[in-house]
């Protein structure tokens, strides 16, 4: 029970670790650069959207039009032309990520801008947002005060700012890679950003029944709307739905269930107006799910935009800003951010195209999503629980083969999910987690906490005994004999018992070493291990008296476990072999001798001798373990069955006799049943209570046919009392 009480509390810590290294800004930078990354890279590109498109103002537009290679230096009239030939081609939406804050240095280009804005009708002009540092400190009446966080759109310049159909920021997180982008900025107000706004001028033409379901399930708030989307400010329009959704958790889902009833809509509006309603509903931090390396959304040069068909772009969201081609185009103007599928060259996917593949993302209504923190809780703490407890359990050689296949089969797992359903799971912590384990048990293992120092130099502490004590040492013994062993070896082939023996071995080696105990000698069919009492000065007793149980007693403990565990390893290993290997064992205490010959150590004294005697005393009892007086002493933790006392072969003292049935806990009610019944049954017999005695054993024999210590006590009344009745 000990033991698996161990093995509980590592499970529990290996879990509650991974949940809180989830939980902690490392988790989220672990899974973000590394876990993020490679299922992007596991997953490969794939096509983005037919409907996006970028007009890179890039250095080949530049040499053909012969213009400046700086794009904020073009004269603003070519812009114009831009905008007609989208417009005429068809463009449903055109982006502008330059910023028209300042005059051009001809006026007459600025007033042509802005009147082909107007007659396009669709134009979203990108606006910066500048911020108040949150170190900024500001003083009122001589005490100063932090300023909070407060970010503003800067002012476009009037002529062209108020030509344009919307106006909206795109801001990115400046950080080692680009993972995610905002909808909403809570600092700015719950300000709409560019995707947002252009994917409600996408659906202007469903605004009608976006309203209707909205009436249908909230009809005061439908009355707070205009009638028509052209009656209003796009961007005003937008803050008023996100504040009726955030306000309102539950009415998405309502719109939802009757946009899943509706009939008069196809299925393409439906997933448009589903997209809304996620979008709206929905957190403003969103991460970002990439197409692939730069340009992997459809890119047009500048010069050859100015010359677009009809065909090309009609129905498009044209999305225009700078976008290079290489590297070294890129330095010309640095609006580039790094990502998962930044090319090995060098070249990082630009700014423009990022808030194109934020939009299609949410055209699709396909952004990555995190599982629930509830979800991602509950794996890594079962997973994390159920590694721990394995790495104790299994031999290294398995522990290592099962670390490995759980993480390659989670991995699969977690990019099928991110594959099919772009659900993100975290794939660094569990593989994390798999390692810690196996760290802690390996240390475990070398340190053996119960025994403080345990195994981590046997040799080393052997010979210490030899040096320091003159190889005299106190401690618990235990020998084995398998029955009936020189008729099996003489019946069968050399080499097929050969086998069977050495698996035989390392069943019973495991279970001493699990208890750390130490096979001294396996000669044959026998056995001898020890459990060494370390000596210890009084201020290292007090020092580790904390970590373990005192010495006097642990070794008894451990000897007695390794005695149940090996018992029941032995009836296991008989089940799966034939012939089986009925092994008897023997316990005791006291002091011992070491010596070293040849590098081969050997321990000797009375204490090994008897516990050979009550190995063997097994085969008068017909029962499998055996331990005396001495190793009983100061144990409560065991259910033990008192034999009484015997004179022993060899022996001139007679030795007190029990046998090891089950850990106490876990003992049945028929095993405590027949202790206490035998033991009155005893304690008649050496009343020399005949009669009563033996009905104390009949009754043991209805329940217990079979039972060896009844058999032998039984048959020893009947001859007492014959005798004492002739």
């Amino acid at each position: 029970m000990a033991r698996w009480l161990k093995y509980f509390f590592l499970g529990i810590f290996t879990g509650l670790l991974g949940v809180t290294l989830y939980l902690s800004p490392a988790g989220l930078w672990l899974e973000e650069r590394f876990g993020l990354s490679a299922l992007f890279l596991l997953r490969g590109a794939i096509k983005a959207p037919d409907e996006v498109v970028v007009v890179a103002l890039d250095q080949q537009s530049a040499t053909q039009l012969k213009l400046h290679v700086k794009p904020r230096l073009w004269p603003r009239n070519i812009h114009a032309r831009l905008i007609d030939q989208l417009a005429a081609a068809g463009a449903r939406a055109i982006i502008f990520d330059l910023i028209f804050d300042t005059p051009s240095d001809i006026p007459e280009q600025d007033e042509e801008l802005a009147n082909a804005i107007k007659r396009a009708g669709n134009v979203l002009l990108v606006e910066r947002l500048d911020y108040q540092d949150p170190g900024s400190l500001n003083q009122l009446d001589g005490i100063t005060y932090q300023a909070f966080i407060q970010e503003g759109a800067t002012q476009l310049l009037p002529i062209i700012g108020e030509a344009a159909k919307a106006r909206a920021p795109f801001t990115l997180p400046k950080a080692e890679r680009v993972h995610h982008y905002w909808t909403f900025k809570s600092y700015a107000g719950d300000i709409a950003t560019v995707p947002v706004v252009v994917l409600q001028i996408y659906a202007a033409g469903l605004y009608g029944d976006f309203v209707r379901l909205l009436n249908s399930v909230e009809p005061g708030l439908s009355t707070q709307l205009p009638a028509h989307i052209d009656e209003t400010d796009i961007e005003d329009l937008i803050l008023t739905l996100r504040n009726f959704f955030t306000g309102n958790p539950r009415l998405a889902s309502k719109m939802k269930e009757d946009l899943d009833r509706d009939r008069s809509l196809k299925p393409e509006e439906k997933k448009m107006l589903r997209s809304l309603l996620d979008l709206y509903a929905g957190d403003q931090i969103r991460y970002l799910n990439f197409y692939g390396p730069p340009r992997s959304i459809t890119t047009i040069p500048y010069y050859q935009a100015l010359q677009a068909d009809r065909k090309s772009l009609e129905g498009k969201v044209v999305f225009v800003g700078f976008s290079g081609a290489t590297q070294s185009e890129q330095e010309i103007v640095r609006d580039d951010y790094p990502t998962v599928f930044s090319n090995p060259d060098g070249l990082y996917i630009s700014g423009v195209e990022i808030a194109a593949t934020a939009f299609a993302n949410l055209l699709e209504n396909k952004p990555v999503r995190s599982l629930s923190l509830t979800g991602n809780v509950s794996i890594l703490f079962l997973l994390g629980f159920a590694i721990g407890m394995a790495v104790q359990i299994l031999s290294t050689r398995k522990t290592i083969v099962l670390s490995l296949s759980v993480i390659l089969v989670y991995t699969f797992i977690a990019y099928s999910f991110f594959k099919h359903t772009l659900i993100w799971l975290p794939v660094i912590i569990p593989a994390l987690l798999v390692l810690v384990a196996l760290m802690l048990a390996w240390v475990l293992k070398i340190l053996k906490l119960e025994g403080f120092i345990g195994k981590s130099g046997p040799a080393r502490e052997l010979d210490q005994i030899i040096e320091e004590q003159a190889g005299r040492f106190s401690g618990a013994c235990l020998t084995t004999d398998i029955e009936g062993y020189t008729t099996l070896s003489e019946s069968m082939n050399p080499s097929t018992l050969e086998k069977l023996m050495t698996d035989y071995r390392v069943v019973l080696r495991s279970a001493i070493d699990q208890h750390y105990g130490r096979v001294m000698d396996t000669t044959g069919d026998s056995s001898l291990s020890i459990w060494i009492r370390k000596a210890e000065n009084p201020v290292t007793r007090k020092f580790f008296s904390w970590i373990r149980k005192p010495s006097s007693s642990a070794e008894k403990l451990n000897v007695c476990k390794a005695a149940l565990d090996l018992g029941a390893a032995i009836e296991r290993f008989d089940k799966l072999h034939n012939p089986p290997l009925p092994t008897r064992i023997g316990l005791h205490f006291g002091d011992m001798s070491l010596n070293k010959s040849d590098g081969t150590y050997r321990v000797t004294g009375d204490v090994v001798n008897t516990a050979n005697r009550i190995q063997s005393a097994n085969k008068i009892f017909k029962t499998r373990i055996l331990l005396s007086n001495d190793v009983v002493e100061e144990l409560d933790d065991f259910l033990i069955r008192p034999l009484g006392s015997f004179q022993l072969p060899g022996r001139t003292k007679p030795v007190t006799l029990f046998e090891l049935i089950a850990y106490r806990q876990s003992a049945s009610r028929q095993q405590l049943w027949l202790c206490e019944i035998f033991t009155k049954a005893l304690n008649a017999y050496q009343l020399k209570q005949w009669t009563e005695a033996s009905q104390y054993f009949y009754d043991i024999l209805r329940e217990f046919p079979s039972d060896g210590p009844t058999h032998h006590f039984l048959s020893l009344c009947s001859k007492y009392q014959n005798e004492s009745s002739s």
